[in-house]
Parts: C-alpha cells; structure tokens; sequence
C-alpha cells in the first residue's frame, strides 16, 4: 500500500500528488503545436496529437511544484483538478526579443510531453505576464480515444545506455541526440557521450547526484558533418539541421525544427534532451526543458556542456551582461522566475537568507574575495538593475570551473523533484 505522507510547517501545506495509476498509462501523449507571434503577441496553434510508446518522467511529482520556464503545460481531470504540470521555456519566446520580431510575424514548431491519459482531460498552456504570473493562453479539450492520435515513434534507432542506474521514472533521464555524425561517426558519439557523462561528475552537485541519473543515446546517423554556417555560406545535410547564427548571434548553434527533436528522442526515456554537434566551430546554447545543444570538438566543449547543461535543466539565467543591450529584458519591479538573478524587486524569494550578516546589498566587485556569496551587478545580459550571487561562476564564464552555490541549489532542486 502506498503511503501518502501530509507535512506541516508554519503557513505552509505540501498536498499529496495526484495518483499516476489513477489517471495515466505509462506511456506519452505528445501535443505539437506552432507558436506564432510577434514581439508583442503570442499564439499557439494546433498541429497534431501523438502517442509515444514511453513515459520517462517522474510518476510521483506530476504537478509541478517549482515556478520555473517561461510557460506551464497542465493536464486537468474532468472533475478540475489538475494532474499533470510542467513548466518551460521556447526559442519562440528568445526570437521575441530580437528586432526581427518587432517588425515581422513568424512560426516556430513546439511540442509538450505528458504521461497518456486515461480518460477526457483539458490542456491548458500558461505564459507569464507582466507580473511574472501564469496566465492562460491556450486550452484544448483531449479525448484520449480519438483516433486521429497520431501513433508514433516511426523513426526507430538503435539506443545506446551510457549510464543507467535505475528505473527512469526514478531517475533524471538525459538523452544524447547526435548532430553531424555520419553512420560511420556512431562509434565517436558513443564515446563523447561517455567522456561528457563522466566530466559531468567533477562538479558539484552533479558529483553528489550521481546515483539519480540515467545517461541514454540515440544512435541516429546525419548525411554529413556540417553544421550551417550561413554568414560563410555554408549548409550541412544533418539529422535536425541545426545552425550557427540563429538570431544572427555566430555562437548561437540551435535547430529551430523541434518536433524532429522530439521524434529523434522518443526513442528513449527522457526528462531532459542533449544535443551534441559534431563540430570544430565554437558554439551552442540551451533552453529550460526544451533541449540543449554543444559542440563536441571544441577546446572547451566539456565546459560548454556543463554550462547549457545549467540553463536546460535548472532554467539557469547567464550571469554575464552586454553594455547597451537587452535593457528591456527584465521589467523595473518585477522578480525574474530564474533562480540566480534578481532585480531586488523580491529578493526575500531569492538568497537574501544565503548572504552573510552585513553583506553589503548591491555588493562591490572589489569585495567579492571577502563575499564569495553576494549581489553583483550585471546579469541576464543587463549591465545595469539585474544582479547575480557570485562574481564569478560557470555560469558567467567557462575559465570558473563550478557553479556558485545558489545555482547548485537550483540544480539539486530540479534533479531531486523528478527522480523520485
């Protein structure tokens, strides 16, 4: 018999979580959609409902409890209750800020993962407000039975463990997607999977975590090894057709066609996508639950893969800042959702009670040897009102080979919440 244990503390109660065998089948029903918008506007478009034969997530934690991503997908009950809930974020929503967006509409493909229902239940996509709050953008009514939902999983590949230490729905699930590795290159992915997984173990907290992950990959071959590289005129006929300069940024390597990710990755269970590229050209990036994505024959590879790793896991922001640019990004008076930035508009939600007595709030740069924890100016991509815990970290650059504490906090938050 299962036991539900109901805590108490001073003005809070932690509910029990809904029942996975009450409300699901343990295997995934995915929702593709288009999201289409400008800088100011937003729309989710329907595309097609999928069942996919695995459910990788937790069947414990099944509402999220976390507050993280800049959208919440929820599955409710014909009864109202919500059963299932999942925050994220979207390259949509990063296009948003660019000043393309400001003068032209455009669509990108997205998809959400939930366990398959067992009977009728409402989804509803949230998006923050100008306060930072969820509020709906989209609701759909799913019968579970209709069979317009799409069977799926056709793209079948061999998959590889790399590292499994238990069933995946206690476990953090992480799966490697190849980029630019020809059926000849398999045997090389397989090893710079190994080589990141166990790199992954020299830092904290991922050293502490090690039992709550599971490591998996998709042997999926590309045509060819080359990544787009549009301003040298350069197009590669890989598995997801990724590219440099997205958003015209020369290091920003991402694929912009997600659903194709998504049908690569169902071949294994999943909480978290990795992307590697089989590329000399620096570059890579990462989104919160979406997918992340690195380079594998760059100097410093291991070192971009732990610190996309950060944003793709923990919704980690960049604690480094442009002069003169993105000012906008973080409205005056609002507390951004991620973790380690602050606009001090609600910094009693943040690491106030993490700092030393009389640390000095905002903290010199001058003084960051005597605080080693404190509130540093510039974060977020914003030189000026968003500030960071540490003045240096794996998250500002990659030379600081550790996260300050606040990001491990993060971490272990997120990796602890979906492993059990």
């Amino acid at each position: 018999m299962k036991k539900i244990f109901l805590f108490f503390f001073v003005g809070i109660t932690v509910t029990a979580q809904p029942n996975f065998n009450e409300h699901f089948i343990d295997k995934s029903l995915r929702f593709d959609f288009y999201h289409v918008g400008d800088s100011s506007s937003e729309q989710i478009v329907f595309d097609e409902l999928i069942e996919e034969p695995i459910w990788g997530g937790s069947k414990v934690n099944l509402v999220d409890k976390l507050n993280l991503g800049e959208y919440k997908v929820a599955l409710f009950s014909k009864e109202g209750s919500e059963i299932y809930s999942k925050g994220f974020s979207t390259l949509f929503k990063e296009w948003q800020t660019t000043k393309e967006a400001k003068t032209r509409t455009r669509a990108y493909s997205g998809a959400v993962l939930m366990p398959y229902p067992k009977d009728e239940v409402t989804l509803k996509i949230y998006t923050r407000d100008e306060k930072n709050e969820f509020a709906e953008i989209y609701k759909l009514e799913i019968d579970p039975n209709n069979y317009f939902i799409r069977e799926g999983n056709h793209e079948k590949y061999d998959v590889e463990e790399i590292k499994v230490t238990g069933e995946p729905s206690k476990k953090y699930d992480i799966v490697f997607i190849p980029e630019g590795y020809t059926e000849g290159e398999m045997d090389k992915f397989i090893e710079d999977c190994t080589n990141l997984t166990k790199h992954l173990n020299e830092y904290s907290p991922f050293d502490e975590l090690n039992s709550s992950f599971n490591f998996w990959a998709v042997k999926a071959p590309s045509e060819e090894s080359i990544c787009d590289i549009p301003a040298e005129d350069i197009w590669g006929n890989t598995l997801l057709n990724s590219s440099y300069y997205t958003f015209d940024s020369e290091r920003y390597l991402m694929t912009e066609d997600y659903q194709k990710v998504c049908d690569v990755a169902s071949n294994a269970p999943y909480d978290q996508i990795y992307i590697l590229a089989n590329s000399k050209k620096y570059g890579g990036g990462a989104i919160f639950n979406f997918y992340s994505l690195t380079v594998t024959n760059d100097p410093n590879y291991k070192e971009i893969f732990v610190h996309e790793l950060g944003h793709g896991l923990a919704g980690l922001a960049d604690e480094y800042a442009y002069d003169n640019t993105f000012e906008d990004l973080f409205p005056v008076g609002v507390e951004p959702w991620e973790k380690n930035i602050t606009t001090l508009a609600n910094f009693s939600s943040k690491w106030e009670n993490d700092l030393m007595e009389n640390t000095p709030v905002p903290t010199p740069k001058d003084s960051a040897d005597v605080y080693k924890l404190g509130v540093y100016e510039g974060a977020g991509y914003v030189t000026k009102g968003v500030y960071r815990p540490s003045y240096n970290s794996i998250m500002r650059t990659l030379e600081v080979k550790e996260f300050n504490k606040i990001c491990k906090d993060a971490i272990k938050e997120v990796v602890e919440f979906y492993s059990r």
